[in-house]
């Protein structure tokens, strides 16, 4: 007994000293880390020789990171940065060796948030003296290249013509209308005009695409002997096309300088000139000009990135334009990009920016480049950048069988493992609660949100509003599974047309122009559609409205979409040929589906949703025949309208569980878009979610983010558009609305579609098929059917030259008569 008692007490003891070791070694490891905090000031004020510590503060940023670097990784690190202007004399990279981890991580953060500006330009010193007609001139000195010019923190605007007007949208010069019409009193680029020009070399020159699907950009070399324009440019649109004959400007131009707020520099002579507008007083201005083109890189590989790096409340200005770099191919868009941007990521993972501000910068402001994992861009305010807010871009090399331009798939050659060939690319990143506006201030052909071969991005409360393209843009199926929510998305497609506030294609490997030879392909192969997604693309819990084109456009092959618990305020829900998509528990104000050019057998679903009208098809036979069924599941919905509406295309197998009623909305005048208990759409599946959560949350954003318009729900009349005409024993109309205009690919509301053309029709032995327009003959533009007829008559010809589009390609054929 006794000696099991002695056992027990040596047990005893030994774990008494055990728990005493273990916790005063816990003890020691918690107030080791608790202490290992390095603090390093940097300020204005302060002097590079000096140790960085609180009252010994450093000048740069580059010296405050060199004296972090011998305990990167091993101490906390707190790059503490007081209020003033920091403008970067190179920039600032931030490197695999100099890294945190996550129980040390390093952050540069401003004392106060907003007060610490980081720059990439420089501030000038000039005495200037009156010029001419209100103008000044001041010398430069020093060799300078001047690319942007800022007066006290707000960007001027290079001398140019046409000027700019209040208010307006398109180059800042006119409202948008889809119109070719040339506008000849603001044409920049007439002789007569041109003929004023002294020394034209370095003019640029900035025009839409001819179908407003994005922009270009040339550089004036000179004048040649003929007096016409020597040119370099147009690349940035891997879709190419003419100038558009109305929207296009010229800048940087002396002889154009006649407006306040316009500037011109003559790098030869050293001579700035600036027309100030009467609020600005030249003797205490402050004069700014851009330097880098990048302010912040992050840098590094997927074997040794740069890793848990926070950037805290800054603002960051200063950014040189990127538009003439702007070449780099993505896939089989209508997109080049630039791959750099004010901060840039290459090679980073677990890095943070975080209550920051971007202001007014030339480029792109946040480009994710490649391989980069869990990068956090957080309650930020971007706005006014020249191009893209928030870039992800994966390497084409990690696509399998990539092509990038529009064009034929060769389904005999395409390699058909599922997936990416390696991980070259964004993944699991996020924006989350920011506000981001006017952005594409000089590139058209960008987004405030633009992803591109990247995997799991994450879109969380971001409000999106005033940008000339789409709000969030996905430019194709690889590799998926993103997710966008909680987003109040509004005022978009403002420059372009064709658009959505969301937009996306999937040109990906089982992507053809013709629709029947793919639906073939993918009746043997049912998977093909999936090869380049990893997860289907998940939209939820949004709200969304484009006054000039759709709330939603899947366009181009998109496929593989989960869309639930969205408002969509006005353009309604464009599905164009796709595969997989499911639309469940929408509320569609004042408009409904629009399903264009589907595939047979293509799987999608749409239930529970609540929308205003008929559904809005566009030239649907192209890929499956009149009476075929629509999708997998076109049902139980309610129609704010009538049984007309509802009926309207049963014939496609649509809504025979529909109902017809008023959804009896909470408040819609306040955009609460609940139904009551008592409403008919609970009858059909429609659940209720929250209306107070779209866009930011931070308070700080809260109070300067707007909202969108209150729309007016209005019922649906229910009626057919379009007169249909019989012609060679085919049926034809004219061109009438925006979904034919997309569907077929066209510049214009413009032509004569051809929306059913038989196996016995004359027509098919003159090459013309179900789904083209036809734009030309003999050299006459074609509007509508009625002037195609005179056209034919006046021609006197046995045989007649017609101008088609076929599957959005322009060619040419011959009719007999």
């Amino acid at each position: 007994m006794n000696k099991f008692s002695n056992k027990n007490l040596i047990n005893y003891e030994n774990m008494k000293r055990l728990f005493t070791l273990v916790f005063i070694v816990t003890l020691g490891i918690f107030f080791s880390c608790k202490q290992e905090v390095v603090e390093i000031y940097v300020s204005t004020d302060g002097n590079d020789q000096s140790s960085g510590g609180k009252g010994d503060p450093v000048k740069s940023l580059d010296k405050a990171r060199e004296i972090a670097i011998k305990d990167s990784g091993k101490k906390t690190i707190d790059i503490l940065v007081e209020d003033g202007t920091y403008y970067l004399p190179n920039t600032l990279f931030l490197n695999a060796g100099f890294s945190g981890t996550e129980h040390h991580p390093i952050t540069f953060k401003a004392v106060n948030e907003g007060q610490a500006i980081i720059s990439g330009g420089e501030k000038l010193e000039l005495k200037w003296k009156p010029f001419e007609r209100g103008i000044f001139v001041a010398s430069v000195t020093g060799d300078k290249t001047i690319d942007q010019l800022y007066v006290n923190g707000k960007r001027q605007r290079m001398a140019r013509f046409p000027n700019t007007g209040e208010g307006k949208n398109v180059f800042d010069t006119w409202d948008l209308i889809h119109s070719a019409a040339p506008d000849p009193a603001n044409d920049p680029l007439s002789p007569q005009r041109i003929s004023r020009w002294n020394n034209p070399a370095g003019v640029y020159i900035h025009a839409m695409h001819s179908y407003l699907w994005g922009d270009m950009h040339w550089l004036v070399k000179g004048k040649n002997n003929n007096g016409s324009l020597n040119i370099e440019g147009g690349w940035q649109n891997n879709r190419p096309s003419s100038m558009h004959p109305r929207y296009r400007i010229v800048e940087n131009v002396f002889e154009e300088l006649d407006a306040p707020g316009e500037w011109y520099y003559n790098k030869q002579q050293e001579k700035l000139y600036y027309y100030p507008p009467e609020e600005i007083n030249l003797e205490d201005a402050k004069i700014e000009i851009v330097r880098l083109k990048h302010l912040i890189e992050f840098n590094g590989s997927k074997g040794n990135p740069a890793k848990f790096i926070t950037l805290d409340g800054f603002v960051f200005r200063h950014a040189a334009r990127t538009f003439m770099e702007n070449k780099d191919q993505l896939l089989r868009s209508d997109w080049t990009t630039y791959r750099g941007g004010a901060v840039f990521f290459d090679g980073a993972e677990d890095c943070i920016i975080e209550n920051c501000e971007f202001d007014q910068l030339g480029g792109n402001s946040i480009f994710v480049n490649k391989y980069n994992r869990r990068i956090g861009v957080k309650s930020c305010y971007i706005h006014h950048s020249g191009a893209n807010g928030v870039a992800f871009v994966g390497d084409s090399n990690t696509v399998r069988s990539p092509l990038f331009r529009y064009g034929k798939q060769d389904f005999e050659k395409i390699d058909r493992t599922p997936g990416p060939k390696g991980d070259n690319y964004p993944a699991n990143c996020y924006v989350e609660d920011c506000l981001i506006t006017m952005t594409g201030r000089d590139e058209k052909q960008t987004s405030p949100i633009q992803i591109s071969m990247s995997y799991k991005i994450r879109i969380s409360h971001c409000s999106i509003y005033d940008v000339p393209r789409a709000g969030i843009n996905i430019n194709e199926g690889t590799f998926g599974g993103h997710t966008i929510e909680y987003c109040d998305v509004f005022n978009t497609v403002l420059e372009t047309g064709d658009h959505g506030s969301f937009n996306s294609w999937g040109r990906d490997r089982f992507w053809t122009p013709d629709i029947r030879e793919t639906a073939e392909e993918v009746a043997k192969y049912a998977e093909l559609p999936k090869l380049d997604m990893l997860a289907p693309n998940i939209i939820r819990n949004s709200r969304w409205r484009c006054d000039h084109g759709w709330d939603i456009d899947l366009d181009d092959g998109s496929s593989w979409y989960r869309i639930y618990n969205n408002v969509l305020l006005n353009g309604g829900l464009k599905m164009r040929e796709g595969y997989g998509r499911t639309a469940t528990n929408n509320i569609i104000i004042n408009n409904s589906l629009h399903p264009h050019v589907w595939y047979p057998k293509s799987g999608d679903v749409f239930k529970n949703n609540i929308v205003y009208g008929a559904y809005r098809p566009a030239v649907m036979n192209r890929g499956m025949d009149e009476d075929e069924k629509w999708g997998a599941d076109l049902d139980s919905n309610l129609f704010v309208a009538n049984e007309n509406d509802r009926l309207k295309y049963a014939e496609n197998g649509c809504d025979v569980n529909s109902i017809v009623g008023d959804p009896l909305f909470q408040d819609a005048q306040n955009m609460n878009y609940q139904v009551k208990e008592n409403s008919p759409a609970l009858r059909v599946g429609f659940k209720n979610f929250p209306m107070d959560q779209f866009g930011v949350v931070s308070e700080k954003l809260r109070k300067i983010a707007k909202t969108p318009k209150v729309p007016l729900p209005v019922s649906s009349d229910g009626g057919e558009t379009g007169k249909i005409y019989d012609w060679y024993g085919a049926k034809v109309k004219d061109v009438e609305t925006l979904g034919e205009q997309s569907a077929s690919g066209l510049s214009a509301i413009s032509g004569v579609l051809l929306i059913d053309v038989p196996e016995n029709s004359e027509l098919v032995k003159f090459n013309l098929k179900t789904g083209d327009v036809i734009l030309e003959c003999e050299g006459v533009d074609i509007k509508y059917f009625e002037q195609l007829i005179s056209v034919l008559k006046n021609a006197k010809k046995k045989v007649a030259g017609l101008e088609i589009m076929h599957n959005q390609k322009k060619k040419t054929v011959r009719i007999e008569l």
